[in-house]
This record gives C-alpha cells, structure tokens and sequence, in this order.
C-alpha cells in the first residue's frame, strides 16, 4: 500500500491528512506485509465462497443476470469505538424522534397544527395510511427496524443521507460478511478486539416477542416474505434462520375471526407477531392493493384489534420519504429539545420556489433525487451528467418539482480497496441497523457499501457496488477483549 493515494477525501483506515486514524495503526501495518498478489488471492476465495453459499441478491434492471452476488472487498472499514459512540448515540436520537413523529401524525398531528411540517407534505403523502390514524402500537413504536444511511464529508463529519424505515434490507451481508472475514483473513483479525454482529438475529427475535400481543405467553413469530423473486429474499431465509422462526408467504397464511393463522400439516396455528418484508401496499388486498397475490386478506382488521403485531408497522413510508427526510433535525429539536447529533446533507425541497429556483439554477453542481425511488434510480449526479442528462433533469424538475430534492455533491469518504491493478480508493457509505422495542439497540458497526467502479459516487449495489466487513472496535483499543479474532 506504499503508493496509495486517497487525494483529498477523508480515508476510512488512514484518517485525514491533518488527523490520522491511530485506531487503526496495527491493521495497515499488518495489510502493509502482506504482497498484492496474496490480497488478490484472499479476494477471489472469498468471492468464490460467496457463489457457493449463495449469498445473492436480483436485480431486475438486467435480463443477463438477474441473480448475482454482492461483490465482497476483504480489506474492512474501522471505526473506533469513540466514533461509534457518537454514532449510536446519533441513531438512537434520529429513531426516538421518527416513532414520536409517527405517533403524532396518527393521532393529536401537533406537529403539522404548530406548523414545524407543511400538513399537506404529510397528508397528502402517498405513504400516510388513514387506516392508522387513532389507532395505538405497542411503546409506540412504528419502526421497529430501521436503516440508516451515512456519509462521511471531506472533513470527516458524518451526516445523514437517508432514512429506511419501511423494509430496511442488507443486514444479512454485515453478518455474512463477518463469518467471511474470519474464514478467507483470520490473520488480520488476530488479538483486535472487534464488537461481535452475530447476535441480530436473538435481538431482532427479542423485540418481535416485546410487541406481541400481552395475553399470549409464548407469541409465535413469523418472517413474511413475497417471495423467491424479491431481490431481498436471500435476507429473508437468513433472517428466519437466525430468529429460529417460519418463513412465510402470503398464501401461507389466513385471517379466521380476525386472527391471523399459519397453515401447517397439523392444521392452523396461531401468528401472533410478523417480520414482514413486503411493502403497505400489497400487504392486504382487501384494505390496499386488491390486484396484490403477495398480502393477506383480512390481516389489517386483526392488526387493528391488536391480534397480532406487524414490523414495521403500517404507514411508516411518511417517516423515510426523502421530503420529510429534510424535517428530521426539526422533529429532534420539536420532541426531544435537543440538537441533531448526526447532522442531515445540506437539502432542498423542490416543491418550494426558492428552492426549485436554486436547483435549476445550479442543476450542473448538485445531486437531483426523486423523492420515491431507492437503490440509486433515478438520480443526476451534475458535475458528472452529460449536457442532455441535465436537460431531461431540468424538465422533470419543471413537470413535477414535488418528486424531487437536491443536495450538494458529497466528497464521500474512501476506503482502500482491492482492484485488478492494486489497491486503490473507493468512496463508501454506512447503513447501520437499529432494532426497537421497548427499547432501541444499534448493531455494531453496519453495511458498509463501496461503489468498485472508479470514481463513482453511487454504492448501491443495483448499481454495481459491493460491501466490506465494518468493525467498530472495543473500548480500550486494539488489545482489549481480542476474543472475536477467532468467531463474533
């Protein structure tokens, strides 16, 4: 790594140029031995193991190859544990204020009266579901599995991209991506003391049990899943392995008296609590989508009756649109009094004048997003977009301006990655996971995404990214509580 050169971005393993990563000292001296060619060779098992595992995810944008890996980079991403500190701390906060602002808009809707959110941005939401309004949710809580999307500026001060707060996916490659670390790079590993991952699963199925029903004494929780076509569903089959529950389909259940049942060989048994992995809309065609084959009938009326619980809960797509996105420090100072810990990316609203009148302005400096669309579709990048790319940005700003926002160009941190022609940077992002309750546990460390084409700005993997292992190491540096050098 004696030619690496990570310019003028922040570096995930080196630091700054003016505030080195000292937490990380003894991991580049140990990549430092180790010759490219061995590198190589690590990187290649792994993504050969990754195949046979079938570790995979769909993608629907190319009819060539629809079912890929999520290319893996053996070289991690540290954090030390004064960072993650902040950063739990900053999720925590962010969680905390989105459930009060969801409890709100469905039942006093103070917050849109005091006019601290535009009413109609809200109301006239696409994901606001009037079938939820008065009606109340174990602790109040909506989202129950969150993701949140993190950037690291030029400065190295992390911020907020997104929200995920629907059906939040890729905690499965933290995970595997561990387990991979510690079969193809156990070396590297050695006596660093690395928080573990590997307890997601109990903790996920812990809060699963919390919202249950009160008068069941042993809930019965089910995974619900669309389907072997959803790009998720490799996640689906892990996460019901690891909660050691069912995984189901639409068609495996039915709702009887306003109870939800599992169809089993020995008859119907009783659902109590459901992971569902499919969005409001095909969820229950008698109350959203009648066309959906993917729901279950009746299931709203037993979640009303409070005969079984859903995670997430329904209408919390208001909470993780992108314009209200803008809000989130808002809703901090509104219902906590506090400051935001993690700050948002400077953003506009393009249903504003002003602010439609300064995207169109400076459309060649700024990042367009519609404010519907996920895995990086549909966004202009304009210091890199062609002359008519910016031209058909600038129409549908003009056609719809309410479908979009626009944010600075972030100078991402990188990370060193391993390349065909060495080892080179590439900008990466942080999705962390929090699980709440009654209470809110953040996962150490999270899915770090890293875009291996150079220098592109976009990680997702639809897009062609791929992943690291992220260690968030232990209080009292590399030395102490060194267990997980041989399992997490």
């Amino acid at each position: 790594m004696t030619n690496y050169d990570p310019g003028l971005y922040y570096d995930e393993l080196f630091g700054g140029r003016d505030y080195p990563a000292e937490h990380s000292a003894l991991i580049r001296q140990r990549l430092a031995g180790l010759n490219f060619g061995d590198l190589l060779r690590r990187s290649q098992d792994a993504e050969r193991e990754l195949y046979n595992l079938g570790i995979t995810f769909l993608v629907y944008s190319n009819k060539d190859a629809v079912d890929r890996i999520l290319p893996f980079d053996i070289i991690p991403r540290v954090i030390s544990a004064k960072e993650w500190a902040h950063l739990e701390a900053g999720i925590t906060q962010r969680v905390t204020a989105l459930n009060l602002f969801l409890h709100d808009i469905y039942h006093d809707q103070k917050i849109l009266k005091d006019g601290v959110i535009p009413a109609d941005l809200v109301l006239g939401n696409g994901c606001f579901r009037p079938q939820m309004v008065g009606l109340d949710v174990p602790f109040d809580t909506y989202i129950h599995i969150m993701g949140t999307d993190l950037v690291r500026d030029r400065e190295g001060t992390f911020r907020v991209l997104e929200d995920n707060g629907r059906v939040p996916s890729g905690v499965s490659y933290v995970v595997e991506n561990r387990h991979m670390m510690q079969r193809v790079f156990p070396d590297l590993m050695q006596d660093i003391g690395i928080r573990p991952v590997d307890n997601y699963g109990h903790k996920l199925l812990d809060a699963m049990m919390e919202i249950a029903p009160q008068d069941v004494a042993d809930p019965q929780v089910v995974l619900l899943s669309p389907g072997s076509y959803n790009s998720a569903y490799f996640e689906h089959i892990f996460l019901a392995r690891e909660m050691g529950v069912p995984l189901v389909e639409g068609r495996d259940l039915v709702v009887e008296n306003d109870r939800v049942y599992m169809k089993t060989t020995n008859g119907l048994a009783r659902v109590d609590s459901i992971y569902r992995r499919i969005d409001d809309a095909f969820l229950d065609p008698k109350a959203f989508n009648p066309d959906s084959m993917l729901g279950v009938p009746g299931i709203l009326e037993a979640y009303r009756k409070g005969n079984v619980a859903l995670a997430n809960a329904i209408g919390t797509g208001v909470a993780d649109d992108k314009a209200i996105y803008c809000y989130v420090p808002r809703m901090i100072k509104y219902y906590l009094d506090q400051e935001a810990i993690i700050p948002n990316v400077d953003t506009r609203i393009c249903r504003e004048a002003d602010a439609l009148r300064y995207t169109l302005d400076n459309l060649e400096k700024l990042v367009v997003k519609p404010v519907g669309e996920a895995g990086g579709y549909g966004i202009t990048i304009g210091p890199r977009a062609s002359k008519e790319e910016l031209a058909d940005c600038r129409a549908k700003l003009l056609a719809d301006p309410s479908n979009y926002i626009s944010q600075p160009v972030v100078d991402l941190s990188v990370c060193p990655t391993v390349t065909d022609d060495g080892i080179d940077p590439r900008h990466v992002d942080l999705r962390p996971f929090a699980i709440t309750g009654k209470n809110t546990w953040v996962l150490p460390g999270g899915l770090t995404r890293v875009a291996l084409k150079k220098g592109t700005l976009i990680v997702n993997s639809s897009q062609g990214g791929g992943s690291k292992d992220t260690w968030v190491l232990q209080d009292g540096g590399l030395q102490d509580g060194a267990q997980e050098g041989s399992a997490s």
